[in-house]
């Protein structure tokens, strides 16, 4: 029999939220996930800690509608900022919000994350910033929603990390590729200027076939 796309998709979910919590890129019940299954999302709930949601325990949100279609458990708090990211790019199909220990530090510093080294180039291209708006609100959604047409990572003022992708996979490495490019930046700028890229060679990374190959694989569904 073949499986479902929900089921799959659920399945991916707990595999990618075991992730986050291995990598400590989340602490206790922090951060949220969620991916599109045609037109509902699947969104972790809210209280758990990421590495306790079974694939049968991730909430069902109609896109459109914003509507919940299970009512034993609430969804994440964050709803909101998954909805109306999902509405505004119907390309994505994952967003991780997630709480990274450097890219916090980076906002209460800096405003910018620049251009660092290759992986940062390919999988990520340009870091966007979100000035600090209260948590689990509309004007929080508001505002990833503002950015997440055009950029697939969104810093958080002293909040945290949201990373979309094609899938899970992508998403998941974005956040992966942004924790460390923050910690690289935090750590060249403590003692001295960082080099960062050019333009240039920023889009000499992006044109290598190499890399491109290895985006699309990222991309190809799991």
């Amino acid at each position: 029999m073949t499986q479902s796309l929900e089921q799959k998709t659920r399945e991916e979910l707990s595999l990618y939220a075991r992730k986050i919590v291995a990598k400590g890129l989340v602490v206790g019940p922090g951060g949220n996930i969620s991916a599109r299954a045609d037109d509902i999302m699947l969104l972790s709930p809210s209280g758990f800690a990421l590495e306790d949601i079974e694939p049968h325990q991730w909430i069902r949100v109609e896109i459109e509608s914003g509507k919940v279609l299970d009512q034993e458990v609430r969804p994440s708090s964050e709803v909101l900022m998954h909805l109306y990211a999902y509405r505004v790019n119907p390309d994505m199909q994952a967003i991780v919000h997630t709480h990274p220990a450097y890219c916090i530090a980076l906002t209460l510093v800096s405003k910018e994350l620049p251009m660092l080294f290759p992986d940062q180039a390919a999988l990520v291209g340009e870091v966007t910033f979100v000035p600090y708006v209260l948590p689990t609100t509309d004007l929080l959604a508001d505002a990833v929603a503002a950015k997440a047409d055009k950029f697939n990572s969104i810093l958080l003022e002293n909040h945290g990390l949201v990373t979309t992708g094609k899938n899970l996979r992508e998403a998941y490495y974005r956040t992966e590729v942004v924790e460390e490019s923050a910690k690289i930046y935090l750590a060249a700028k403590a003692v001295g200027t960082p080099k960062v890229l050019t333009d240039e060679e920023y889009k000499e990374i992006q044109s290598l076939e190499s890399e491109a190959y290895r985006v699309k694989l990222l991309q190809k569904l799991q």
